[in-house]
């Protein structure tokens, strides 16, 4: 008889850890929906109504409603990330107070430790075996370095969007750079608003990048097979 021996399966996230990241990254593609559909609701389109004071108003509350509808989303996928990574960490729903501070509060999520970490959870097993002060210490590095990543993604993107844009309609740079500098409020929003975003994805993703390279980087250990001379028949 061949022995059967166990198959090494990749180890994914925790349930509610995956269910988070899918939170937040629904949340722009509800935004870009949202959009979307107020801009195909036009008011104008009661022009060709009879009654059209009423059916502009209509429409017009219709659009704000989608505004209200989609901004109301965004707040409950919101909250149900820092819920779900709470949940994930198996810690108190108390400090779900935090995600009315945004990013910054997730920040603090984010560094909270699992009481009840994954089998093959290296990053979590790391963080765990630190002292107090080095804790403290790799939690400072690790936030300053994600809001400098995030910021300098956005500063990449832009640039790399202004010489896209140089190169596919022949404008000089310097053109397209004075254009962004005649708005730059409405840039500066955007751009903020980006780094932001990337900030509290970057966090969600650390832990899985972190485990990832250690099992890349890691030493491999291969399974020991018993000799099946010395198995009974």
């Amino acid at each position: 008889m061949v022995p059967q021996y166990p198959t090494c399966t990749p180890r994914m996230p925790k349930r509610h850890y995956a269910l988070a990241l899918a939170c937040y990254l629904a949340i722009p593609a509800a935004m870009i929906a949202g959009v979307g559909l107020f801009n195909l609701i036009d008011p104008e389109m009661a022009r060709s109504h009879a009654d059209y004071v009423r059916d502009y108003r209509l429409l017009e509350l219709a659009r704000r409603g989608v505004l209200i509808a989609v901004a109301g989303l965004a707040v409950i996928l919101w909250a149900a990330t820092c819920h779900l990574v709470i949940k994930a960490r198996q810690r108190s729903p108390g400090w779900l107070v935090l995600a009315a501070a945004g990013p910054l509060g997730f920040s603090f999520i984010a560094m909270l430790k699992d009481r009840s970490p994954a089998p093959g959870d290296a990053y979590q097993r790391f963080i765990g075996t630190l002292k107090i002060y080095w804790r403290v210490a790799l939690e400072i590095a690790v936030f300053v370095s994600v809001w400098f990543l995030a910021y300098e993604s956005v500063v990449l993107k832009r640039e790399l969007m202004i010489r896209y844009e140089s190169f596919t309609t022949g404008t000089p740079v310097a053109t397209i750079i004075d254009r962004q500098n005649a708005s730059s409020g409405m840039w500066a929003f955007s751009e903020g608003l980006a780094v932001l975003y990337l900030v509290v994805l970057i966090y969600l993703l650390w832990p899985i990048v972190f485990n990832l390279a250690g099992r890349l980087l890691g030493p491999r250990t291969t399974p020991t097979h018993p000799d099946p001379r010395n198995s009974g028949d």
